[in-house]
Order: structure tokens, then C-alpha cells, then sequence
């Protein structure tokens, strides 16, 4: 893995917006939480702008954080990644948890392992990773890691706005024709709508409204069909790099899934996650090995994959984190 000396992490700026729907434009409904939408990304982006301009002494939990991936030597936005602080902000986060119920009979000698869905809010106040998006040509190397765990160190720098306990959904499995077969057989049964309406529906918000037609008791997984049941924790091929940098990280991903498509959440605790634990103090000296390296500002917040020194401007404080972990 190299290093990408021309990359910069940043907060997202007002004057990113045609690049942010470009990005947008390129994602695929559905998969991820952006919108190819001008209106909607503007104001995305002026929640991201009154997050990080926030004082630590003023956070409510409802800050939205919006990071783009700039490659200085193109001008130009090449991936983009966000930070809710907290899931559910004034309301519950809802999802699915797997469990099993076991039932025997004695005068027969059988015990019955069964799988079961419970809807659950147990995620809501949890930091909620969103937003992953990187230009295919981009996928290689370095730039995902950075596009990913740089926000990892911007959370532990400025741990106190943040849960302690981190999540990410990521997508689930589609047909050919971008249906859910999840979804097909669990929430379309109570929602008069199909897959795509009801993603556009929750727009990433709280999806409280689930709780308003879904019912509370368990879903029994073998009286789905099998489509459906196959589906369940299934990721969606192009959710597959953002995921495997989180598991790489240290994130869970067997106990909860998605409402809408079945896919995976994963989740993990702040200091137990990879980057975070090798995580130090950044110094002035020349680093041996590629690093993600990020200063001590929040306005302004900058990371960096670097091999040698940082930049003169970058003034004092902030972390590294070794680009590439030995686990030996």
C-alpha cells in the first residue's frame, strides 16, 4: 500500500457543493446515504458546517459531519464520508436484532433452535459512521483508508462530542432489478410501498415512523422465504470496501441488521478499534513508515497519509496512526 502525498481529508465547504453532487451522481441509489440532489446537499452541508463549528461545550448530539477527500493535485473532490454524533437524535434508532430461542420437549427428545428478528432501538445514542463514498479509481491503495479511519482520528481527538460506541449500516442485498427480497418479505407487508420508496422515505433519518406500522413482536426467520432469509446480514457487493475496513478495524457485525434490506450493522467501541489503539501523538519528526496523520483543530480539520514529515502548516498537535498494522 502506498502513500497518496496529493490527498487531503477535510470538512466539507460550501463551494464543494457542484463536486458533492458529482460524487452523488455517481453512487447508486439505494447503496449508499447520499443524495443526487442540489437542494438536499446544500443543506447537508450546512449541518456540517454548524457541526464543526460548534464549542464543545455547546454539542447536542444532533451534529452531522460531512468530510470530502481532495486531491490537491486535480482540484477536485474525489470520495466523501460523515459522522452523525448520535443516532436517533431526538427520537430512537431503530433496527433488527438476531437472537435465538430455544424450546425443547422432553417426552420427545427434541430442542428447537430458532432464529428471530426483534425490533429494538438498542443503537440510539450510538456515534453513527455514514456516508462512504470513493470514486471506483480510487478504491486502491491508500485513499480508502484515509477516506474511512481518518474520521476514526478525528473522533478520538475530540472524543467527548461522540458515544463511546460506534456503528455503521451498510447494504444489503438487491436483485438484478434493485429489489430487496427482504424487504419484499417483511416490510412491505406493513409499508404500501416498495424497496425504493421507503429508503428515499427515511432519508436518513431516525426511522421512528417504523415503529408507527411495524410490528413489535419477533419475526420467526423460518417462516420467511428462503430469498429472504439468505438476505438477512447479506452485503451488497459495493458496500464491500467500507465494510471491510471497518472489520479490519475491529467492527462486530453478527448481531444487528438493517430494517429496510437486512444488511449488516456493525459495530465496535471507540478505544478497542484498531487505528484508535495505535493511535499517538503527532510530533515534528520524520515518520519510517505511511501513517494517517491529523492536526488538533476541529474548524479546519485536516488528515493526511504522510512518509517523511507534515506539512509546515500544519502547526502543533493531533495523531498518527500507522497506515498499515502488524496484528503479529
Amino acid at each position: 500500500m502506498t502513500s497518496e502525498p496529493t490527498l487531503c481529508l477535510r470538512p466539507v465547504r460550501r463551494d464543494d457543493l457542484d463536486g458533492l453532487q458529482r460524487l452523488a451522481a455517481g453512487a447508486s441509489p439505494g447503496i449508499g446515504s447520499l443524495r443526487n440532489d442540489a437542494a438536499w446537499l446544500a443543506q447537508r452541508i450546512e449541518h456540517s458546517l454548524q457541526a464543526f463549528a460548534t464549542d464543545d461545550d455547546e454539542v447536542s448530539g444532533e451534529e452531522r459531519y460531512l468530510f470530502v477527500l481532495h486531491d490537491e493535485a486535480t482540484d477536485r473532490l474525489v470520495g466523501c464520508s460523515g459522522i452523525t454524533a448520535r443516532a436517533g437524535y431526538g427520537s430512537r434508532f431503530y433496527s433488527y436484532r438476531n437472537e435465538f430461542v430455544v424450546a425443547s420437549s422432553a417426552g420427545l427428545g427434541i430442542t428447537q433452535r430458532t432464529h428471530t428478528l426483534h425490533l429494538c432501538h438498542d443503537l440510539t445514542g450510538t456515534t453513527l459512521l455514514t456516508s462512504f463514498y470513493i470514486e471506483p479509481e480510487w478504491a486502491e491503495g491508500a485513499a480508502p483508508q484515509l477516506l474511512s479511519r481518518g474520521r476514526l482520528l478525528f473522533i478520538r481527538q475530540f472524543s467527548q462530542r461522540f458515544s463511546d460506541r460506534i456503528v455503521a449500516e451498510h447494504p444489503g442485498w438487491l436483485d438484478a432489478q434493485r429489489n430487496s427480497p427482504f424487504w419484499d418479505a417483511v416490510g412491505r407487508r406493513f409499508f404500501a410501498m416498495d424497496y425504493p420508496q421507503a429508503e428515499a422515505l427515511a432519508g436518513g433519518r431516525s426511522k421512528a415512523f417504523i415503529a408507527e406500522l411495524m410490528p413489535t413482536s419477533p419475526v420467526y426467520v423460518p417462516l420467511l422465504p428462503e430469498a429472504a432469509q439468505r438476505a438477512i446480514g447479506q452485503l451488497h457487493p459495493e458496500g464491500e470496501l467500507p465494510f471491510a475496513i471497518l472489520q479490519d478495524e475491529g467492527f462486530d457485525a453478527e448481531t444487528y441488521i438493517d430494517l429496510f434490506d437486512g444488511g449488516p450493522i456493525t459495530e465496535g467501541r471507540l478505544h478497542a478499534l484498531g487505528s484508535v489503539r495505535a493511535a499517538r501523538a503527532r510530533t515534528p519528526r520524520a515518520e519510517p513508515v505511511p501513517v494517517i496523520a491529523c492536526h488538533g483543530r476541529r474548524e479546519g480539520f485536516e488528515a493526511r497519509v504522510l512518509w517523511g514529515t507534515a506539512p509546515a502548516t500544519w502547526g502543533e498537535g493531533g495523531l498518527i496512526t500507522p497506515l498499515e498494522r502488524d496484528e503479529a
